[in-house]
Order: structure tokens, then sequence, then C-alpha cells
């Protein structure tokens, strides 16, 4: 299709613009001369004024609800879908926001004129499967994990989407794949579903006691392997998609640099003594074959067999690079100096 690299005056509606990927592309859709206006899509009342947003405007909007949908999209050349549940409540609800809700916001998009629908993936959607390659490509295919929901949600939608894009002239679908985000809004969900405030207030009274600093002791921890990128990365991404800068299709993002659990012991302050990786993947393909494993917990699969990216496309046809690296970015989520 018809790409318009130099287009101006755009009207951009994000879903989910409060949460982390939000929260690292509003504010540069605020500063870009070529978008005109934004318009804000949540079912939790958002004040653009209180976080210093001239052109955005608030919609309330529940991703279930096409009619809500399509009147929040109504005159929108770009629509970022970014609102997702991670964590939470019973499967099925969960199913009809994650599945339902993007295929919803997707054809909402197509039916209001878009020209382009961004939609925020992830690296789970390659699964952890022990033949994944070390820097994956983009052309290596999306596989369902085998028991983390979200990773299999994922890998379903990158397919359904690509489906319903074959299906509808005159929009082009962006998927971008980053790995484990963080940054100084990290913390929190996309959506939130029952039972999410009290977990997320628990969660947040167990933090509170863990040190930031760890004592320079020995600290025991397998040899494993952490991509990370930064919210502000991920804007600058998304932003790119946003603008049409590259080929519509799926781009792998992440930081330069690749950490390891050893990395992660230093940054805390402690002295990390690495153990093999193999018995640590043993556990959590163990761990994972568990049944009746509640969602959170299922994210062990995830150290079964780690999926580590090549961003090489990413930095040539989407014209993206990475400026912050993976240790100051875990940093300046923790709090700490650089």
């Amino acid at each position: 299709m018809t790409q318009h690299p130099s287009e101006a005056d755009l009207t951009v509606a994000v879903t989910g613009p409060t949460g982390t990927f939000g929260a690292g592309l509003v504010p540069l859709l605020e500063a870009d001369d070529r978008v005109r206006r934004v318009v804000g899509v949540a079912r939790s009342p958002v004040d653009p004024a209180a976080r210093g947003w001239v052109k955005t405007t608030y919609r309330q909007g529940d991703v279930r609800d096409p009619d809500a949908l399509a009147e929040a999209f109504a005159g929108a050349d770009v629509v970022v879908h970014l609102a997702f549940a991670i964590v939470g409540g019973a499967a099925a609800e969960t199913r009809a926001i994650n599945v339902d809700g993007t295929l919803n916001a997707f054809h909402a998009a197509a039916d209001a004129g878009a020209r382009r629908f961004v939609y925020a993936s992830s690296v789970a959607a390659y699964g952890f499967h022990a033949d994944n390659p070390v820097g994956i490509g983009e052309d290596w295919p999306t596989r369902p994990a085998d028991r983390l929901f979200y990773a299999q949600e994922k890998a379903e939608l990158e397919g359904l989407l690509r489906e319903a894009a074959g299906e509808r002239e005159g929009i082009d679908l962006y998927l971008l794949r980053p790995p484990i985000v963080v940054g100084p809004n990290a913390v929190g969900g996309k959506l939130r579903l029952p039972g999410w405030a009290e977990w997320a207030r628990g969660l947040g009274s167990v933090l509170q006691h863990v040190p930031k600093r760890l004592p320079p002791v020995p600290v025991p921890v397998p040899d494993l392997p952490l991509q990370l990128v930064h919210e502000g990365d991920v804007g600058r991404a998304l932003l790119q998609c946003v603008v049409a800068a590259g080929p519509p299709g799926a781009y792998n993002i992440a930081a330069d640099d690749v950490l390891t659990a050893a990395d992660v012991v230093r940054i805390l302050g402690g002295v990390p003594v690495p153990l093999p990786a193999a018995p640590a993947h043993a556990a959590a393909r163990l761990a994972a074959a568990l049944p009746g494993l509640p969602q959170p917990a299922q994210w062990v699969e995830a150290l079964a067999h780690p999926a580590l990216m090549d961003t090489t496309r990413a930095k040539a046809e989407l014209h993206w690079s990475p400026q912050v690296s993976a240790a100051d970015a875990l940093r300046e989520t923790l709090g700490l100096p650089a």
C-alpha cells in the first residue's frame, strides 16, 4: 500500500493511553508537529490537562464495546492499540478483552477509515520453544506457548490480525514485538480486571519491603539471559509506526545489550555466583507443566527457554534505534543511580 512518510495533520487514537506503553508514546505524539489531535480511549476517566497533554482528548470506551470504539475512532488516521490484560480475572473475561477486544479495535479502525493499525505485540508471541534460535528474526514463526495464556493470546492475535488485514483494504498493519518493558511507569497493568486492585496493593506492600540494594554478599543465580527495553524506546518505535517511517509488518525491538541474571544481581549490589542455566530451564519446564497453575504463575514458562530477538529490521527499515541501555533502564526502574 502507498506509504506517507511525511504525513502531517494526523489524528491518532490510542487505546490504553495511561499504561506503560502509553506513557512512552503519548508525550511523543503531543510533541510531534505531524500529529494534530490525539484521542485517548480508556475505561477509567483520564484528565489530559493534569498530565500536561494539550492535544489529547479523553473518550470513555471499553474494547469489548464495538459501538464505543466506533465513536472514539471516528476521524482517526491511525489507531494504536495498547490495551491488554496481562494478569487477572477469569480466563473468559481476559480473552474477551485481549482477543475479542483487539479484533474489535481493528475492525472499528478499518470501518473508521484509519490508514494504519499499530498493535503492541510481544516477544512472547514467538513462544518459549527449545528450537527457537538465539537472535530470532521477524521471519521466524510465531507459535503459541505451551501454558502461558499471555503468550498464547499474543501468538493467536498476530495470526488473526494478519487474516483480518488481508480481508480489509486501505489499512496497514504494524506489529511491534518488545521484550520486558521497564522504566518509571513500568509497574501496573494495561487494563484492570476484577481483583487487580487487591493484587496490585498486595504486590506494592511487598515491594516496599524489598531493598533496592542487596548487601555485597554472594548470591547464587542461574546463568539466564534477559532482554529489556525502556518504555521511552517503545514509545519511539510506536511513533515510527504511527508516521509510517517504515513499511507495514512486524518489528522486533529491544535494547542493544543483553543482560544476564548475574548482571541484575550486580546492579542491585550483590555478588553473583553464576550457576549453570540447564537446571533452571528444566525446573521452569516442570513448574510450567503443573496442572491448575494460576495465570500469574504461568510466567515461569518464560524461563524454560528464554527468547532473544534480533532487532536489525527495526533499525534498517523502521529507522529506530534504542536510546537507553538495558542496564540503565533497569537502574531507572529500580530508582538506582546510573
